[in-house]
């Protein structure tokens, strides 16, 4: 069965989202904590954990393979994008736990996790109703 056009508008806008979050991590990983102007920031990019980067590179590689899928028409798009949000809720969540950014930065700080939180509950949505549906298989 063939999608509609409003599920084929909104997995390329994902696609688009996906590959922005994938070259924002990779020229993070690249840069380093050096890159951040203030130092306040450079040491708590210095002083994340290794793992830290790992769950990072996970949360955006598998939002990229999962809205691939969706393109492609393909199941494994449920698990990559299960995955990818379940890292990125990880992520975020012990990035403010953890650290005094949300003290040091204000409730502003949250904004930008929460769309990114919200666009990857969105599209693991949209995977499960294409695969309802029939749209992916």
């Amino acid at each position: 069965m063939r999608p509609p056009r409003w599920y084929r508008l909104l997995v390329g806008m994902l696609l688009l989202w996906a590959a922005l979050s994938a070259y924002a991590c990779v020229t993070q990983l690249m840069a380093g904590a050096g890159a951040a102007a203030d130092p306040a920031d450079r040491a708590l990019l210095a002083a994340l954990p290794g793992w830290y980067w790992l769950d990072y590179a996970v949360a955006s590689l598998g939002l990229l393979v999962g809205a691939l899928a969706l393109l492609l028409r393909r199941r494994v798009a449920v698990p990559a994008l299960t995955v990818s949000l379940v890292a990125a809720l990880i992520q975020f969540g012990w990035l403010f736990a953890m650290t005094d950014l949300l003290a040091r930065r204000g409730a502003g700080t949250l904004f930008f996790p929460l769309l990114i939180l919200l666009v990857g509950a969105v599209a693991l949505q949209l995977a499960h109703l294409a695969a309802r549906r029939g749209w992916i298989g």
